[in-house]
């Protein structure tokens, strides 16, 4: 097929100039493969960690890999000042891969290893998608950024899905280690997919600084977020992203246990089945909705929103949508209103919140790129995780109702628009500063 048939294929998604056909594909192509990856391990560490540990575990987790992360984002950054970026994300990748075979070994052999894989799954989700956003940053320019991340982000739309379907399917006839060693091949097919994007893009002459050869400097994440405002802002978007989508999803669970409760209430083994049934039915019905209206907002919505109103603008969206959501629940929550928030949310979580924040990061250094994004989408976004865990505590404590905590997520949304009013503004001046980006 020539280009320009694969250029008018492309158009509904993202405006794909001819150069630039096979980089991009293979770019989707490789976030396809990591979300499809992450999906099977992820389903492999619901059946390890509650076959294994229980689900109790999981109030714990995100304060353990904070503090893992502490360590490990200064030692991938000192790592990255040692080796160019390529070499450094097929390593990375590798490494990674490398453990699902030792789990995979372990698991055969019989070994408990649920707590230190669901720790280990945390840490792997946030550092190599936050490494595969610095790669994409390091290849596309500005302007290529805002036509092409949408086409990117379909990518992991359709990965997630199917990779989830894959892991159902697996799981049936077999055990975690057929998830793991799976999720362990694609990864390596993705370590070898890596040069080849920074081949094809070199050769399109569009990024003559794509993947210098000299490695990059030796300022550590956390120090360049504490020296430069625009970063340390990005920061605290993710952290207050977090905390809202968290506390969300804590609120949907609340409700929809209170309504199994109401509906099918009695202390014997068929009450407490009807409740199990009515909770799972309930999330299922959620999940599949969420993946059906994340991929189409990324497929048909993302890039005409971008060319209609800008990335920047695009920013307001999903914080508006969330604060609105909030405030109808402050009046007469339900089942179906928290229902529909919660797509709402997740749905633009996965698809516009995504590729408007990644874009966020076109106009830094590479240094940033790699290393403060690596501190920014794993211990920051981990922080957020421990503050909800504490602000639910707290709120049980003095028994806060549903509608109270839903107050309490209007507020957060409202200091959500007030930091992305100032990355707005620190966003255009920098890129105004800064023409060649």
């Amino acid at each position: 097929m020539k280009s320009p048939a694969i250029e008018r294929l492309l158009a509904p998604l993202a405006d794909v100039r001819r150069h630039e056909v096979a980089g991009a594909l293979l770019m989707t192509l490789l976030l396809f493969l990591l979300l499809g990856a992450y999906y099977l391990m992820k389903t492999a560490r619901e059946v390890l960690i509650l076959t294994e540990a229980g689900a109790e575990v999981k109030s714990y987790s995100s304060a353990g890999q904070a503090l893992l992360l502490l360590v490990l984002v200064p030692a991938y950054g000192a790592f990255a000042s040692r080796v160019r970026p390529v070499r450094l994300v097929t390593t990375v990748t590798l490494f990674f891969a490398s453990h699902l075979v030792l789990f995979t070994a372990a698991v055969a052999a019989g070994r408990h290893v649920g707590v230190i894989y669901f720790l280990w799954v945390g840490i792997f989700n946030l550092m190599v998608i936050a490494q595969f956003w610095a790669f994409a940053n390091d290849v596309y320019s500005e302007e290529q950024g805002r036509r092409l991340f949408p086409l990117i982000g379909v990518g992991g739309s359709l990965g997630a899905w199917l990779g989830s379907l894959r892991a159902g399917s697996l799981i049936e006839t077999g055990s975690p280690s057929r998830l793991l060693l799976g999720a362990a091949v694609i990864l390596v097919v993705c370590a070898a997919l890596v040069p080849m994007v920074a081949r094809r893009t070199a050769r399109s002459g569009d990024r003559d600084s794509l993947v210098a050869d000299a490695p990059l400097s030796r300022e550590g994440g956390f120090e360049l977020i504490r020296s430069d405002r625009y970063l340390a802002l990005i920061a605290v978007l993710m952290f207050l992203v977090n905390v809202v989508n968290t506390s969300g999803e804590y609120l949907f669970g609340r409700y929809v246990v209170e309504q199994a409760e109401l509906l099918y209430s009695g202390v014997g083994a068929e009450a407490a089945a009807a409740r199990e049934q009515f909770i799972g039915e309930t999330y299922a019905r959620l999940f599949s909705t969420v993946n059906l209206v994340g991929f189409l907002l990324q497929a048909f919505v993302v890039s005409r929103l971008f060319n209609a109103i800008g990335v920047v603008r695009s920013l307001f969206v999903h914080p508006l949508v969330a604060m609105t959501g909030y405030l109808l629940m402050l009046r007469a929550p339900s089942l179906q209103l928290i229902a529909v928030l919660k797509v709402a949310d997740n749905s633009l979580d996965y698809s516009l919140g995504n590729t408007t924040r990644q874009a966020l990061w076109l106009p830094t250094t590479r240094e940033a790129k790699y290393k403060a994004k690596q501190a920014v989408d794993s211990f920051f976004v981990r922080a957020g995780d421990v503050a909800q865990a504490g602000m639910v505590f707290a709120g049980e404590r003095v028994g806060f109702t549903v509608p109270a905590f839903a107050a309490a997520n209007v507020a957060l949304s409202g200091a959500w628009l007030v930091v992305v009013g100032l990355l707005v503004a620190l966003r255009a001046r920098r890129v105004a500063s800064s023409p060649a980006l």
